[in-house]
């Protein structure tokens, strides 16, 4: 986690907030630290970003889970297209 957090810019702390917020969960080592994936670690710069704008943390989460829900949708409405289904109504 000190790891993570050093490369972020951020306080442990914060890290175990974004945690808490229910934004990612990330895996645990063996000895139980816990370990970020590549994309759990920007969602927590994108997360920052937003709390050093003056987000509330929470608010900050719920606006990057709806960014990635979003994303997501866009994509499978591309792969719909490229395959001539229409999308769902």
């Amino acid at each position: 986690m000190g790891r993570a957090a050093d490369i972020l810019g951020v306080t442990p702390a914060f890290l175990r907030s974004l945690d808490t917020a229910r934004l990612f969960v990330p895996q645990r080592s063996s000895g139980g630290h816990r370990r970020y994936s590549r994309y759990q670690l920007r969602l927590a710069q994108r997360a920052r970003d937003l709390v050093n704008q003056g987000t509330a943390l929470d608010a900050a989460c719920r606006i990057i889970i709806l960014e990635d829900q979003l994303a997501e949708a866009q994509r499978i409405n591309a792969q719909l297209q490229q395959r001539g289904d229409s999308p769902p109504a």
